[in-house]
């Protein structure tokens, strides 16, 4: 089959399963990846009237990707826009539920199926709309543009192995990058990529996660807990995903005869693992208290599980010294920028695939340092909790790293002005 021909099949195909969405989102609802309550929106029933006035729709597929929208959403409200985040996922609801500024609502996003599309814009009506990294969903993409309505896609990236398998389609993804009027990418290597898959407009103007507020931390909440820590050592792992939090209680188990006051904070990546975690934790043989349990952290406690949504924020900001996981465990890694605008040091195993350049940045400064194992950890945890100075010079590396690399934001806003200029002629 030509690959001219898959996006009629593709859009053949997602209007005939579109009346069993039902209870394909039902079975979705029951293992928690979608919100029981919210259902409607993902078949394009929206749960929000419209606002009065300019509306831009910004998507963004999970967690990272909506809160790296969070520039834009601040200087579009600016400009006058009423602005629409959607997402796809329950736990990146939850935290823009909290993020989000006045001018701004949230929506899950429509499955990719041309009725479902079509009753989301008869509702809310864009006026520009903004995709972010690499969430290139056919229907949406040709309905948008039937309408007229300008496609910029944001922060765009395209990896070698993505970029590989896309050439293999290249009508297919030629077509749908022919329909986006601007592609703006994270780097010249993404940038060159999407050219050569047939991007009409493409630029190269930075990483908007650089650009991202630190996440808050209640201060009434981060007062207790420091009460509650006083004088004692710490240090988070952040993100961890399973099998990195063995680890970390081997590490504290190294560490305790030097510091035997040592807390250890583990912030999981999935909550919902909290409890498996205190129980390993237990079977360790350690003194364990549970955040969702609203457990305080006594003179006995050795291990602080943060088993909360929405909370990162606060548990960074207890110890200048974080390790960010999935990086262990050979999966990709999390993403440090947030910790680093924190000013924290930043540790890491060598397994940072996802965020290569942004690792690369930090390691080059001075700002992180990566660990090849539990006990690589353990020595440079030592070093950096005996020496002051060094502990100081390395955070102080990660936020001024970080930091620099900031300004895609308002390149992307330059790159819009004329949309807007156009759209503001147009009501005049």
């Amino acid at each position: 089959m030509k690959t001219e021909v898959f996006l009629p099949v593709y859009r053949a195909a997602a209007s005939g399963l579109a009346p069993i969405s039902g209870l394909f989102l039902w079975r979705r609802a029951r293992r928690g990846k979608e919100d029981q309550n919210r259902l409607g929106e993902r078949r394009g029933v929206a749960g929000l009237p419209r606002p009065e006035g300019r509306l831009a729709w910004l998507h963004g597929a999970s967690v990272g990707e909506g809160l790296a929208l969070l520039p834009l959403v601040e200087r579009l409200i600016a400009k006058g826009f009423h602005v629409l985040v959607t997402t796809g996922t329950v736990t990146s609801a939850r935290i823009l539920a909290q993020r989000l500024p006045s001018g701004s609502s949230h929506q899950y996003v429509p499955l990719d199926a041309p009725r479902f599309i079509e009753s989301f814009l008869d509702h809310w009506r864009p006026d520009l709309f903004l995709l972010a990294e690499s969430e290139i969903w056919p229907n949406t993409i040709c309905a948008v543009h039937a309408r007229n309505i300008p496609i910029t896609l944001v922060n765009a990236r395209l990896s070698p192995r993505s970029f590989a398998r896309w050439r293999r389609f290249s009508g297919f993804i030629s077509t749908l990058l022919g329909k986006i009027d601007l592609c703006l990418a994270q780097s010249q290597d993404d940038a060159a990529r999407l050219l050569q898959l047939g991007a009409p407009r493409v630029d190269a103007v930075g990483n908007l996660k650089y650009d991202v507020d630190a996440p808050p931390g209640d201060p009434v909440r981060l007062d207790a807990l420091a009460k509650q820590i006083g004088q004692r050592p710490v240090w988070i792992a952040a993100s961890t995903h399973a099998g990195e939090e063995l680890l970390a209680l081997r590490v504290h188990k190294q560490l305790a005869a030097r510091f035997p006051d040592l807390l250890t904070v583990l912030a999981p990546r999935h909550p919902q693992r909290g409890a498996e975690i205190v129980a390993a934790a237990r079977a360790a043989g350690m003194e364990v208290a549970q955040r969702s349990a609203n457990e305080p952290i006594l003179p006995a406690t050795r291990v602080y599980v943060g088993d909360t949504m929405g909370e990162l924020g606060l548990f960074y900001r207890l110890s200048s010294v974080i390790f960010v996981g999935k990086s262990l465990v050979g999966h990709g890694g999390q993403n440090p920028i947030e910790p680093a605008k924190l000013g924290s040091a930043i540790l890491h195993g060598p397994h940072v695939g996802n965020f290569l350049d942004v690792y690369a940045a930090l390691d080059e400064k001075g700002g992180a340092i990566e660990v090849k194992d539990a006990e690589a950890l353990a020595l440079t945890l030592t070093a950096l909790l005996t020496d002051p100075v060094l502990l100081r010079r390395t955070a102080e590396a990660s936020r001024e790293t970080v930091g620099a690399l900031g300004g895609a934001s308002d390149k992307i806003m330059q790159a819009l002005e004329h949309y807007i200029a156009h759209m503001i002629v147009s009501e005049h």
